[in-house]
């Protein structure tokens, strides 16, 4: 029989937060007369962007910088477009519904590769009150998947690898946490995720959940 978790590990980007549509994208890449497909490699394949994941750079440092590789020199269009980016961002309402019915049965945290400011999203989505620890790689210094930042939530949290069930949409954070001893889920769907969770013996239906 399976030991009961102590722990629930999220992810933030597309696991809490909702992924974003292709069309999405699409739609920005129109706007700015970018090539189909290259506004994620602009903002995201670059020393700036990983600078800002470890906490050397401010995001209004990155938006400053990237604003003109995306054909935005004025700096009110740059602004204009980061409270568009910003504003399309939606809280994924099952997996925070399921975070609910977690809340009272075991510990929750986030470990998350983000900028500075995670903790106020989180707040806006009403899930900072429900959560243990936030661990974010800005203010850690230190990101996903290196194994230096799951022994960080270990070390802190007190408690084995094998007591951690850790959730992550890509496969190179699910494997580094793996090979660590975390009990890991890939997360591709709300209904994969409830099923992972249902099988380590967690409630996550309405009934099961202390609410706030």
């Amino acid at each position: 029989m399976r030991n009961r978790p102590r722990v629930v590990l999220f992810d933030f980007g597309r696991v809490i937060s909702a992924p974003k549509p292709p069309s999405l994208f699409e739609s920005y890449e129109k706007e700015l007369k970018l090539p189909a497909g290259s506004l994620n490699r602009i903002m995201f394949d670059d020393p700036v962007w990983e600078d800002t994941l470890l906490g050397r750079r401010s995001l209004d440092d990155y938006w400053r910088i990237i604003g003109p590789r995306l054909g935005l020199h004025d700096p009110q269009a740059v602004e204009a477009f980061r409270a568009r980016y910003d504003g399309d961002e939606r809280p994924n309402a099952p997996v925070i519904d399921m975070i609910r019915n977690l809340y009272g049965q075991v510990s929750l945290a986030v470990l998350s590769n983000a900028p500075r400011g995670l903790s106020s999203w989180l707040k806006r989505w009403g899930v900072l009150a429900m959560l243990d620890a936030v661990f974010c790689s800005a203010e850690e210094g230190v990101r996903k998947p290196s194994k230096e930042a799951y022994e960080l939530v270990l070390d802190r949290l007190k408690v084995r690898p094998q007591e951690v069930l850790f959730v992550d949409d890509a496969q190179e954070n699910v494997d580094a946490a793996t090979a660590l001893g975390l009990v890991s889920h890939l997360y591709q769907d709300p209904i994969g995720l409830r099923l992972f969770l249902k099988s380590h013996g967690l409630s996550v239906s309405p009934s099961g959940a202390r609410r706030v």
